[in-house]
Formats: C-alpha cells, sequence, structure tokens
C-alpha cells in the first residue's frame, strides 16, 4: 500500500492562552498567521491533582476533584474547541486550524515536576499530581471526526503527536507519555468536537507495568522480544489478522477483551512516535484511516463509538516495549452496548461476547 506524500512541511505556532496555558498550531504549508489573541477573561490556572499509591495493588490513582466543574456536552454553538468566530470567544483564538494542541483547561496532572512518592505516611504513600494534560483539536469542523480526515491531515496528527511525545518525555519527572482519543457519548466523552488528548504521567500507567513484566519473563524464558515474536506469530496464523501493509499490521489479538479490538504494529519495532521512519509515518494515515472507517461500517448505525490508545514505552523502558496503537468499541451489537460488569469492573476479568476470529473476519468483510 503506498504512503502519503508529503510536499509542503509542517509548520508549528506556539502562543497562549488568557490564562497562561500553552497553545500550538500545527499547520501543513501556508496558513494564516497565528497572532489571534485570546481575549477570555480568564484566572491563572490552580488546579489541586494529587496521585495516591493503592498499598494493595501498588497502583498509582490520580485525585482530580476539580475536573468535576469541567464543561460538560455544551450545545454545538458554545463548543470550546471549534475556532473563535462571530464574536464567540474559545479555546482557540484562531478563526481558523488545520490542527491545534492546547494545554486543558480541566488537567488530571499539572505543575512541576515532583516525586509521586513525595509524601509518606505509613501504609499510605501520595504526592502531587505532577505532569501535563494537553488537549489535541483534530480538525476545526464540528461535525467531522477522525475517520473523515484526508491521509494528509491525518498525517499532520500524527506529526503532532510526535513532537507532543518528544517534549513532554523530556519533561523532568515525566516517565510515560499516553496519546488517545475517545468517540462517542457512549464512551463518556464530554465534549463532541473531534478531538484526542495526551497525558504526561509522573509514573508509569499500571497496564504498561503488567506489560513490562510479561515481557521480561518472556526474554528470560525465549531469549526473545514478546512483541517481535507475538507480530510475528499472528502474521504466520493470518486468522486474526485484519490489514497489512509494508510497514504496519493490523490484528484482532488472541485474547482480545472487547467485542471489537484492533492492534495496529509497525513491522519494524520502534519503542514510541519519535523513532518512526519516515516510511513508517507516511503509510499510517491509510491503513488507521481505513481502520476507522470499517469501524463505522461494523453495524450499519453511522459513527461508531470507540477509543484509540497509543500504547508508548515508559522513558526509562525502550529497550523491551514496542509502540502499537489499540483501537475498540465497547459497542457489541448494532442495538448493544459491552457494559463493564461485576468481573469486568470488580475483579478486572474480562468476559468477551464475539470471538476473536470472528471480530477479524467482520473487520475483513467491511474492508472499503
Amino acid at each position: 500500500m503506498p504512503g502519503t506524500t508529503l510536499t509542503q512541511p509542517t509548520t508549528r505556532t506556539v502562543t497562549g492562552l488568557a490564562d497562561g496555558r500553552q497553545l500550538i498550531y500545527y499547520d501543513r504549508g501556508a496558513a494564516a498567521p497565528r497572532n489571534a489573541v485570546d481575549e477570555r477573561p480568564l484566572d491563572p490556572q490552580a488546579p489541586g491533582s494529587q496521585v495516591r499509591l493503592d498499598p494493595a495493588t501498588g497502583d498509582w490513582v490520580t485525585i482530580a476533584a476539580h475536573r468535576q466543574a469541567r464543561t460538560y456536552q455544551p450545545p454545538a454553538e458554545e463548543c470550546p474547541l471549534c475556532p473563535s468566530r462571530d464574536g464567540r470567544l474559545s479555546e482557540i483564538p484562531a478563526e481558523d486550524y488545520q490542527v491545534a494542541v492546547f494545554e486543558n483547561r480541566f488537567p488530571s496532572l499539572a505543575g512541576p515536576p515532583a516525586d509521586p512518592a513525595g509524601e509518606a505516611d505509613g501504609l499510605w504513600t501520595a504526592g502531587p499530581g505532577a505532569g501535563r494534560c494537553e488537549v489535541v483539536c483534530f480538525t476545526a469542523d464540528h461535525d467531522a471526526s477522525f475517520a473523515d480526515l484526508t491521509p494528509e491531515r491525518a498525517r499532520l496528527v500524527l506529526d503532532a503527536w510526535t513532537d507532543r511525545t518528544a517534549e513532554l518525555s523530556a519533561l523532568p519527572g515525566i516517565e510515560q507519555v499516553y496519546c488517545f482519543e475517545n468517540r462517542g457519548a457512549e464512551i463518556g466523552v464530554t465534549l463532541a468536537h473531534p478531538h484526542g488528548q495526551i497525558y504526561a504521567f509522573p509514573f508509569t500507567t499500571p497496564r504498561t507495568a503488567r506489560i513490562a513484566a510479561r515481557a521480561a519473563r518472556h526474554r528470560a524464558a525465549t531469549g526473545g522480544n514478546l512483541f517481535e515474536d507475538l507480530l510475528a506469530a499472528e502474521r504466520a496464523h493470518g486468522e486474526r489478522v485484519v490489514l497489512t501493509g509494508e510497514h504496519w499490521t493490523a490484528f484482532v489479538p488472541f485474547a482480545a477483551r472487547w467485542p471489537y479490538e484492533v492492534h495496529l504494529y509497525p513491522n519494524r519495532r520502534v519503542p514510541d512516535l519519535t523513532a518512526l521512519d519516515e516510511s513508517q509515518r507516511a503509510e499510517f494515515p491509510l491503513l488507521y484511516l481505513e481502520l476507522l472507517r470499517r469501524f463505522d461500517r461494523l453495524f450499519g448505525t453511522g459513527r461508531t463509538p470507540y477509543i484509540s490508545a497509543w500504547h508508548q514505552a515508559p522513558t526509562g523502558q525502550r529497550d523491551e516495549l514496542a509502540l502499537h496503537l489499540e483501537l475498540f468499541t465497547i459497542r457489541r451489537a448494532a442495538d448493544k452496548l459491552k457494559y463493564l460488569a461485576g468481573v469486568e469492573s470488580g475483579m478486572d476479568a474480562f468476559v468477551n461476547d464475539v470471538t476473536p476470529e470472528d471480530a477479524a473476519r467482520r473487520l475483513r468483510e467491511v474492508a472499503s
């Protein structure tokens, strides 16, 4: 599958919002000067989140009570992610934009670096919720979705994710950068405008920590890399492979937790987005857009709710872990959702209503 040929470079323009938060515009080729000023009367941010260590599991939990006041499902004419037009001021001062990234007004994590284990009192270990949370607006079109983007615009989003991963990973105290998108009210999205988020964590997330432990055991037992061996096995087996390119492979995992779940791996293992080469970057938009469009065709109900999650290696574990994207929906049928019931929510023991092999077959059937 041919990649996306770029004829114009990406332009990055850094500016700020009225309360001191950073705003970055990403443009492909010629764009209007990004000198619009945020004229809203905003007070400086004063987040007060905290991270606490669960003494029973060893997992970090973020306590962010201030997020109760965040904007919740406003009407389209009051969307804070649309451009500022016709006298209505939003988070984006420009009258139009291609891709925009800004610090979240209601962040779970914010502030200068700090040791998350800086406060201990017997069993209780806690620290300030340091880190950074950003919002990534994929397009100025409120009614669009990521699947509606052109390959070149999707590549611009990839460039923005990569740039933010590089910059946030370099911040003192940051251990892991997580880029993701939630789409659909069924998922719990509070803003309908097409957007994603980026979290810069001061700790390694619990799921990644478990994966790293598995990778270490696999190396000790076989001498091989878990992710390289996993990808090779899925490609050789073939039944769960959904889509292949020269540089990427998409497959339904053998033990998928969600009814329709696809993992997208670069064929050459890399630790994070910054390590992708140009051939991998060029091909990614075409495969990813095709996957999103297949998800939308699964049930004949229009846009399918989904979560799209980039798994990147923490800053200190780049040798064994592998960049990959996990895309899944909570819809299991046209009129049924997969809710996390007692065994999933209470015990983290998933029960899947769709076999991975049937999910892969269905995703192949709805190809463009």
